[in-house]
């Protein structure tokens, strides 16, 4: 994936600044084909992490679409989390896979190599299984907004984690992002809670759960290898999501 550095060039308009910021995003979190619409100059990622919950919600309604077709519940289900999974490349499932596998290391540094290694091991593949039947399991009792909710909400437990633990590698996409700074990580909160207000009864649960699984994930990132990497962000987004979803099927 290109790699989007700060320009000395100065941008032409708040508005447009942060157009671009929100294209990048998409860019970065979809398959979208926007790249082309990106300014000539090279963007730093770490701006774009307010609208983080923005492209969560986008997917999520993306994946509520199978969920408007007539048929078995499950099914549903099935296919949408497949869309999910297609639309986003499987970018966080990826990363879920890595970051569980990293239990297998005797100490940081082969903690470090084992997340970075692209094979799939033992713990990765049930992390995969588990997270992927827990998802199938609470979108077949819910509805398009309580998927929205999740993704909207899984996408701002990246920034927080990007804010809240320094990069554990030298370079890297956690090196790369940034540190999420006070503002962007307010405004996807805010926007991440504004996703929850149409979800309707269970949403405080869904936040809440949401929340303990982001936290469980930073928290092992921390003694496993001492802050985050790309891989730890999106395990943080998707362990939030999943947990979210899980969460307002039990309120159901």
């Amino acid at each position: 994936m290109t790699a989007w550095r700060p320009s000395p060039r100065p941008v032409s308009g708040r508005a447009l600044t942060r157009w671009h910021q929100l294209l990048l995003a998409l860019v970065f979190l979809t398959r979208l084909p926007l790249g082309r619409a990106l300014p000539p100059r090279v963007l730093p990622l770490s701006d774009s992490l307010w609208a983080f919950p923005l492209v969560g919600a986008l997917i999520g309604a993306v994946a509520a679409l199978p969920l408007m077709l007539p048929g078995p519940p499950m099914l549903l289900a099935v296919l949408s989390v497949a869309l999910a999974v297609w639309f986003t490349g499987a970018l966080h499932e990826d990363a879920l896979a890595d970051f569980a596998d990293a239990a297998g290391g005797r100490d940081r540094a082969e903690k470090l190599r084992i997340m970075r290694d692209s094979h799939i091991g033992s713990y990765g593949m049930m992390a995969l299984l588990l997270s992927t039947g827990v998802r199938i399991a609470a979108i077949g009792v819910l509805g398009p907004w309580q998927l929205i909710a999740a993704a909207a909400g899984g996408r701002a437990a990246i920034v927080a984690a990007a804010a809240l633990l320094p990069p554990a590698r030298p370079d890297g996409l956690g090196r790369t992002a940034g540190r999420a700074g006070a503002g962007a990580l307010a405004v996807a909160l805010a926007l991440g809670v504004l996703a929850l207000l149409p979800s309707g009864g269970g949403a405080a649960w869904a936040a809440l759960a949401g929340a303990l699984a982001a936290g469980l994930v930073m928290r092992q990132a921390m003694r496993w290898i001492g802050g985050q990497s790309g891989d730890v962000l999106g395990a943080c987004g998707l362990a939030c999501e999943t947990a979210m979803l899980a969460a307002f099927a039990l309120s159901t």
